[in-house]
């Protein structure tokens, strides 16, 4: 029967996280860019829902909410913190 144990692989870290066996493989993090770009089309998307066939304004005041906030949410995560690294 085959072994199901990891063999342990040198990757020149001094730590390796436990929880993330990416790092193994040379990546670990978040795409912090195409996440911001994402969501900024997304915020786009809901902005050219206004245009359309609808009478009542309640959807509008939705729309714009939901696209501002994604935008305002998004350019805060941006804004780099000072020691953040050190988690």
């Amino acid at each position: 029967m085959a072994s199901t144990e990891v063999a342990t692989v040198d990757t020149g870290w001094a730590r390796e996280p436990v929880n993330a066996p990416s790092a193994r493989f040379g990546w670990h993090g978040v795409a912090r860019k195409s996440i911001a770009a994402a969501s900024f089309v997304t915020a786009l998307i809901l902005l050219g829902m206004l245009k359309g066939n609808h009478v009542g304004h309640v959807e509008d005041i939705w729309l714009i909410v939901i696209a501002v906030s994604l935008m305002g949410y998004t350019v805060y995560a941006m804004i780099p913190r000072k020691g953040a690294w050190k988690r």
